[in-house]
């Protein structure tokens, strides 16, 4: 890589199928040094392929991936001394206590504990009083916070965590990004991939990944600023009643299901009154409908429903 060129990671068209079925479909975007990016989108949207491929984990059927300047494939063992990867599923030795797992890590890394104990520190001090106790045996905020150690212990500098968070408790899932912000601010270039929309706010760019296409990269607050629909926000009694209404009223958008409301994407002539009225002539009488504003997961939404038309179209 040339001196001073800000690109850390560089995907360029990449394309992965199994049997046929594409995962991911010329998928290209830069990922900066020191820059704390997200890959937000539903389960089998191809995160995890594309975190395989940057990993050496997974040949990509074509294009290819540039680690530092360096080619993924033509130099993976450079790639794998310099990246530090948490898959999604719990992979450490179970039956091996916290301590003999890092330890056991660092020896494959050719490097001990206390050499890089600076870069783990904030987060092994909190594994520290159960040093001794089996891996397995341990909750699962304590099992991601020793995954982090264990793929931080060579120093990387480039971390990689798919879906790190999942299943976690809130309390957890606040602390682990907490410590993301710390690690980015020491140098470290995170990518994280999550189902969480509400965790892409705290990514500095996020990619929006939907069936193996990248739909909007940009920073959270782009994306939310360039929501081009007016939403509504539905509270009834009759919720399921109401979505199925808003079905048979095209032309006033495209309504889902967010917790005890309904979203409405509509667009930007369409008022309040006009959704109310319309409900109530279809039997929705108790509908209370009102403007607000869009976040990261009505605008992935909107951008799925977008991609979708297009596919139908085509």
């Amino acid at each position: 890589m040339a001196e001073g060129d800000p690109i850390m990671v560089s995907f360029e068209n990449i394309s992965k199928s199994y049997d046929k079925n594409p995962a991911l479909k010329e998928v290209s975007f830069s990922v900066e040094k020191s820059e704390l990016f997200g890959l937000i989108g539903p389960d089998g949207a191809g995160k995890s392929t594309l975190f395989r491929i940057l990993t050496t984990v997974l040949l990509p059927d074509s294009g290819r991936v540039l680690f530092d300047g360096e080619d993924v494939v033509k130099d993976y063992q450079y790639v794998r001394n310099q990246v530090g990867y948490m898959p999604g599923k719990f992979s450490l030795y179970q039956d091996l206590s916290v301590r003999e797992n890092l330890e056991f890590f660092a020896t494959i890394f050719n490097t001990s504990i206390a050499a890089n104990y600076d870069l783990i520190h904030d987060i092994y001090e909190q594994l520290e009083p159960f040093e001794t106790r089996r891996a397995g045996a341990l909750s699962g905020g304590m099992k991601q916070k020793l995954a982090l150690s264990c793929a931080l212990i060579h120093k990387p500098k480039v971390l990689v965590l798919d879906e790190p968070t999942f299943g976690v408790d809130a309390v957890s899932r606040k602390e682990f990004w907490e410590m993301l912000k710390t690690l980015k601010e020491k140098g470290v270039t995170i990518l994280v991939s999550t189902p969480y929309m509400d965790e892409a706010a705290l990514c500095d760019r996020v990619a929006l990944i939907q069936k193996g296409n990248i739909l909007k990269i940009d920073t959270p607050r782009r994306i939310i600023d360039q929501f081009d629909k007016t939403l509504f926000k539905i509270r009834s009694s009759q919720i399921y009643k109401t979505i199925l209404a808003l079905e048979k009223l095209p032309h006033l958008g495209t309504a889902y299901s967010f917790g005890q409301e309904i979203h409405l994407y509509a667009s930007k002539d369409i008022e309040a009154t006009d959704v109310e009225s319309q409900l109530l002539e279809v039997g929705i009488a108790d509908a209370e409908v009102k403007p607000g504003m869009a976040n990261i997961e009505d605008c992935f939404m909107n951008l799925m429903v977008a991609e979708n038309m297009e596919d139908h179209v085509g």
